[in-house]
């Protein structure tokens, strides 16, 4: 079994109550370290899709409003449905702008059903904390015939293959061999694939398009290891064993790399249709 598929089983089987707020001391974060999705592929989605400002969208797993801000650029309403009560003040703050989007503060298994209601559902990195035995029949409840399921991803940011043996090297010596892994460009297409396997397995949608955009991003020290803080592997690390990594990490950057390190990354979104009779 694949690293991504055992890190989604085991997130979507998580209790309720543990994902809800998994993200809590991170929130923060969260909000704002984590990469932005490009105007390129908002706008590729919603020119596919035909949004407008009669258009109704559902979120599922808003986090902080990383990408709902995106979308209610386009003047479509949105409704966000995210557990997190930490995301929950997040996007409402930073959604203020947009007077059509609403934040729920539920889980989607417990949220209320609104049967055949949107033209749109929208799920960006969120997605695999949901099993899919009940997310994919309840996203297909919820939208319109021929309604949209849009599922977006920004594969982690890591810093060049020039640069990998030495920042291996400090996880190796502090123990965390695991959180040291790089990938190559084949596994990170490989991963995105098994990201959106489940939904094309549902039976429920068929696949309508898929875009890429690669994007890199500066961050100094201090917000790289913000960045790795907003990840679930150095949520769930030991606080001192984090610390004690972060230092090391930022002597690297700030002695070897002039304080600055630049990362690259994937902005994915895989576009499903669903299925009618």
């Amino acid at each position: 079994m694949s690293d991504t598929i055992q890190r989604n089983t085991r997130f979507s089987n998580k209790p309720l109550e543990e994902r809800a707020h998994w993200y809590s001391t991170a929130a923060q974060a969260y909000d704002k370290a984590r990469a932005r999705y490009p105007y390129e592929l908002i706008s590729y989605i919603a020119e596919l899709t035909q949004l407008s400002s009669a258009s109704r969208l559902l979120e599922i797993g808003c986090g902080p409003g990383i990408a709902t801000t995106s979308f209610a650029e386009w003047g479509c309403s949105i409704v966000c449905v995210e557990p997190n009560p930490e995301f929950c003040e997040l996007a409402r703050n930073n959604c203020k702008p947009f007077p059509k989007v609403v934040i729920k503060q539920s889980s989607f298994e417990q949220w209320p059903i609104e049967t055949s209601t949107f033209d749109a559902v929208v799920s960006a990195s969120a997605f695999h904390w949901i099993q899919p035995e009940v997310g994919h029949p309840k996203v297909a409840e919820a939208l319109r015939d021929d309604g949209y399921f849009i599922l977006l991803w920004n594969k982690e940011p890591q810093p060049s293959p020039e640069l990998w043996p030495s920042f291996t090297k400090i996880y190796n010596r502090q123990d965390l061999s695991s959180l040291g892994r790089f990938e190559t460009e084949a596994a990170r297409q490989q991963a995105l694939k098994t990201l959106v396997q489940p939904t094309i397995d549902s039976g429920l949608f068929k696949k309508v398009a898929s875009q890429q955009v690669r994007m890199e991003k500066t961050y100094t020290a201090e917000d790289y290891l913000l960045l790795l803080s907003s990840f679930s592997p150095y949520i769930s690390l030991e606080e001192s064993r984090r610390n004690n990594l972060f230092a090391v990490l930022k002597k690297q950057i700030d002695d070897n790399l002039g304080g600055v390190i630049n990362l690259s990354y994937i902005s994915a979104a895989d576009i499903f249709q669903k299925i009618t009779a």
